[in-house]
């Protein structure tokens, strides 16, 4: 249940009724919302080890995608940030994607997923499906109607990459869940970072930076780098693997500040940290840009790092505990509530509306239920 599940868990409970089309499908590891939905996965669900490492068949997703037979849908959402927009939209199908990104490991952040492919048979096959998927990338974006991105960081990567124009509709938050504590006095000793552990979050970074700061860090998340991180962290850095919603929330009631040195397409994580008046320090790139009030603004909510180094990050946390008393916790709270899942709601089914019925009328049809 990253940012992709809790954006498609909106559009369940919004359209309840509808057919969910997934790759892969892991029972039991997303919310009830969308596991009671009528799932179908592809023809990957049956290869060896595919929850696990699913990363490996990359080379099948745009085979798997085409394979699922829409006919007969009126209206098709795809939420994407890989193959999912590749899918075959019959003529009388309206298809709006929510695009999270274009495929970033191929696009702008190719060097940092496959730096150090090494030698032999991976130094000529990754260019090539990086070439091949390059291809089948824009191809397929031809495909959809009508894109939504989820940030001005993405808009402007789906009209460079595809040549496509977009709107914006910031994903959900549940700001009723994440909230302040109402201890008064709950506050920590250790900074936060919940996250996958995927190259681009940079988590070496954080771990490098509170190596040499002794100060304590947690972090709840877990993925293939996780073991690599484990020895280079030092005693002071903890980590918790994934937890409940409700730990989580705690664990984001409890801290200092949280610690995001990764650039993100948006970044949930941060806005909930902000629903529950706590700080951010961030590399200040991407759609943080657009979730966080930076110091020294008015109304501050966070302090950016501008070099993706240890010692950039450390300069902000410094800044931060020198400026403590400048973030207001019910500030920082009024921040995240721009982004709330009630915006997400409204916003979202107004613009399918919209552009269903225009869509039916132009094809001369009456508007069916959506």
């Amino acid at each position: 249940m990253r940012g992709g599940e809790r954006c498609l868990e909106v559009l369940c409970e919004l359209y309840p009724d509808a057919d969910l089309y997934t790759l892969v499908y892991v029972k039991g590891q997303l919310s009830e919302v969308i596991e009671r939905m009528k799932i179908t996965s592809s023809f990957l669900q049956k290869f060896p080890g595919i929850s696990k490492h699913y990363r490996s068949y990359l080379p099948f997703f745009p085979m798997a995608i085409e394979q699922f037979d829409l006919k007969g849908y009126d209206l098709i959402i795809s939420t994407s940030h890989c193959v999912a927009k590749g899918i075959l939209p019959m003529p009388d199908s309206l298809h709006i994607c929510y695009c999270f990104t274009p495929m970033r490991y191929i696009w702008d952040m190719y060097f940092e997923y496959f730096k150090g492919t090494g030698l032999g048979f991976r130094k000529f096959f990754i260019p090539a499906l990086s070439n091949y998927l390059k291809i089948w990338d824009v191809t397929s974006s031809k495909r959809v109607d009508f894109f939504i991105a989820i940030s001005n960081h993405v808009q402007r990567r789906i009209k460079k990459y595809y040549g496509r124009e977009s709107v914006v509709i910031y994903p959900p938050v549940d700001c009723s869940f994440f909230q302040p504590s109402k201890k008064a006095d709950k506050e920590g000793d250790y900074f936060l970072m919940v996250t996958a552990m995927a190259p681009y979050k940079r988590l070496d970074i954080a771990i490098e930076a509170f190596n040499r700061l002794r100060r304590r860090l947690l972090i709840i998340g877990e993925g293939p780098g996780m073991r690599s991180l484990k020895k280079m962290a030092k005693t002071n850095i903890e980590f918790l693997g994934w937890l409940s919603n409700e730990k989580v929330k705690d664990y984001y009631q409890g801290c200092r500040a949280f610690i995001f040195p990764g650039e993100e397409d948006f970044g949930i994580t941060p806005v909930e940290a902000q629903a529950c008046g706590k700080p951010v320090i961030a590399y200040g790139r991407g759609g943080v840009l657009e979730s966080t009030v930076p110091f020294p603004q008015e109304k501050v909510t966070g302090v950016f790092f501008h070099q993706q180094t240890a010692e950039s990050l450390l300069q902000a946390i410094d800044l931060f505990e020198r400026n403590r008393d400048r973030f207001d916790p019910q500030e920082i709270r009024k921040n995240a509530l721009l982004f709330d899942q009630k915006n997400f709601r409204e916003k979202i089914r107004s613009f399918v509306e919209e552009k269903y019925r225009a869509f039916r009328a132009s094809l001369g049809k009456g508007v069916s239920s959506c």
